[in-house]
């Protein structure tokens, strides 16, 4: 029987505080609860965001005024200190995690895409958590993601996953302002839903991160699609990962 398979995107503003800095509390509660999920039997691919936080948090200011430049410096410099954090909190719960950096070329059909297929499949049967973020290093214009949503749903498509979980700092979609009194959380939202109508114009994104509420719309849209249920839930909330699989009313979930 094929175990389920879950595909996790937790964003550069789940894992920092307002002051930039990465939160070794909130990745110790990710990874606790893909430590329960593969108890229960439940394969996890995790889509980590923060690498360039975690660069500045090494290098502070740097002369580079280039922005694409400096990310490249940032990820660069910041990749191996994000997965020592993972590495470090993994194998206190006796897991062992990979990463797995890539490009939107490796996605496209032919011998790049049969090697991630490869890569992923071989840890997954090892049972290692795959770690997976964009090669910022050298992902640069047309081999760049619009963000590590589209990553995600793309690692969800390619090991023909059961569920993809969006971690955002929201507790789902809104039908107007979060912070309006009278404002209702979703719960359900199909395809075929305009909802976009929701988002407010003035949305630049999340914190540091490249994706905001409406790339995580088009992209779960996407997912649900071609039939991987999606849901947009808040990644600070205790527990939220299982709550989901469990079943319970988290977030927002798209479907067809």
């Amino acid at each position: 029987m094929k175990k389920k398979r879950i595909v996790v995107k937790v964003g550069t503003n789940v894992m920092t505080n307002k002051d930039n800095r990465i939160l070794g509390p909130v990745l110790k509660n990710l990874v606790e609860q893909i430590a329960t999920l593969y108890e229960e039997d439940i394969m996890v691919v995790l889509v980590s965001s923060g690498s360039a936080i975690a660069g500045k948090e090494i290098l502070g200011e740097i002369s580079i005024k280039d922005e694409s430049k400096r990310r490249q410096v940032y990820s660069s410099v910041g990749q191996p200190r994000m997965m020592r954090h993972y590495y470090s909190i993994f194998h206190d719960y006796g897991m062992r995690c990979a990463q797995v950096l890539a490009t939107k070329r490796d996605f496209s059909p032919g011998m790049h895409r049969e090697n991630m297929i490869n890569c992923y499949e071989s840890l997954l049967s090892e049972g290692i958590i795959p770690i997976a973020n964009e090669d910022d290093a050298v992902s640069v214009t047309m081999s760049m993601f619009s963000d590590n949503d589209e990553l995600a749903s793309l690692v969800a498509e390619l090991i023909n996953a059961d569920t993809l979980i969006i971690l955002s700092d929201t507790d789902g979609l809104y039908d107007g302002n979060p912070h309006d009194e009278d404002t209702v959380k979703l719960n359900n939202v199909q395809v075929d839903e305009n909802v976009e109508k929701y988002v407010q114009v003035s949305d630049k994104g999340e914190g540091q991160g490249r994706g905001g509420m409406e790339s995580k719309i088009k992209i779960a849209k996407n997912t649900a699609a071609k039939n991987i249920p999606t849901y947009i839930a808040n990644g600070k909330r205790k527990n939220v990962i299982l709550d989901i699989v469990a079943g319970k009313q988290i977030g927002t979930k798209f479907t067809v």
